[in-house]
């Protein structure tokens, strides 16, 4: 077991497991505890560059999306896509219970073997004190997470199933409608304002989540479903990978407005390092300085306070600066948020102690 490192972080949002199982379900947990070098995560360069620990998301990707589909080649395409200076991606079609269900299993499953595997060096935890205890020992704190609800039937029988098996976070949406709401466009420029809030069985996913002490995550959901939860929900809201509309006016991002309300509520957003939704010009592209991310940095402390920003890197789901790279160049960013005149309390808030404090007042311990 490897000694902490000074400065954990602690990562809202990534997409390893939906790398891992584009590999096939054969020893996909060695090529990540040993490195493969591929994408942004693996435990070595997580461990290199002081990634503690995150939420690890279940994202059941559409049919025109499948799961042996080189994820470079997807980000090809949807960089060629996204090229202009406008751009409205069409969203795929909802998916099925049955679509999506044995694939969401099969990812969260990856992650239990990954644990089962480490020999203590991975932990999949269900407690902010088990998060504080990992990120303390330099054991990678990972949480389950489920980006879009299209597993979980709408009488909540597998959220209850999946709640005893680790699920502590869940959004209700990945962009495409599911039986719960309505997720954004990728379109630039845009507002989140772009349809219907939640249905029905969204309102009782939300009584549902708060009952159970699971964090509903806001990043995808469109502006009216985020003033349903807002209304609705008696927890902390958090977007776990989003930033700042004033600054990239894309769908994806948070109006000041919302960013008020996330403040009010005690909540938090995590800084998205994708491209596309940190460039004023809304452009997917690498050639991106750390200097665009400290503008979002500086927005978001802004209108949340110190308490109310963290990280959610959307590693291995994004194109990211070339400046960070993948895990390894995470000490980068550190340093570039010291040169900005951050202090070391501030740095600590953003890089784990926000996001472990929201998950403690949202899950009660």
């Amino acid at each position: 077991m490897s000694d902490a490192p000074a400065l954990p972080i602690f990562d809202g949002h990534n997409d390893v497991l939906l790398r891992l199982i584009r590999k096939g379900v054969d020893r996909v947990e060695q090529h990540f505890l040993d490195g493969d070098g591929k994408g942004h995560l693996d435990l070595p360069r997580m461990h290199a560059g002081g990634f503690g620990g995150g939420l690890f998301a279940v994202f059941v990707p559409s049919p025109s999306a499948a799961p042996e589909e080189d994820p470079t080649d997807t980000r090809r395409k949807r960089k060629e896509a996204m090229s202009g200076e406008t751009y409205d991606l069409p969203l795929p079609a909802p998916l099925s219970l049955g679509e999506a269900q044995p694939t969401a299993l099969a990812m969260a499953g990856i992650l239990f073997r990954i644990e089962k595997a480490s020999g203590g060096r991975v932990k999949v935890c269900r407690t902010a004190a088990e998060i504080r205890d990992c990120l303390a020992k330099g054991v990678l704190a990972t949480v389950l997470h489920f980006e879009g609800a299209e597993a979980i039937d709408t009488d909540f029988r597998a959220l209850e199933v999946l709640y005893q098996a680790g699920l502590r976070s869940l959004g209700p949406v990945w962009s495409r409608p599911t039986a719960y709401g309505h997720g954004v466009p990728f379109r630039f420029p845009g507002s989140p304002d772009t349809g219907d809030g939640l249905t029905d069985a969204g309102k009782a996913l939300v009584a549902a989540c708060n009952r159970m002490g699971v964090m509903i995550d806001l990043s995808h959901l469109n502006e009216k479903g985020f003033w349903d939860v807002a209304e609705l929900s008696d927890a902390p809201l958090v977007a776990s990978h989003s930033n700042a509309h004033a600054i990239c006016p894309t769908t994806r991002n948070l109006t000041d407005a919302q960013l008020a309300r996330i403040r009010e509520s005690g909540g938090l957003v995590g800084l998205n390092y994708a491209t596309s939704f940190l460039r004023p010009d809304g452009q997917m592209s690498a050639d991106t300085g750390l200097d665009v991310m400290l503008r979002h940095l500086d927005h978001l402390i802004e209108h949340l306070g110190e308490d109310g920003v963290g990280l959610g890197s959307d590693f291995d789901g994004a194109t990211i600066p070339a400046e960070i790279k993948d895990a390894a160049g995470l000490p980068n960013l550190v340093a570039a948020m010291r040169q900005a005149g951050y202090g070391e309390p501030l740095v600590r808030k953003i890089c784990s102690e926000n996001w472990v404090n929201v998950l403690e007042r949202t899950w009660g311990g």
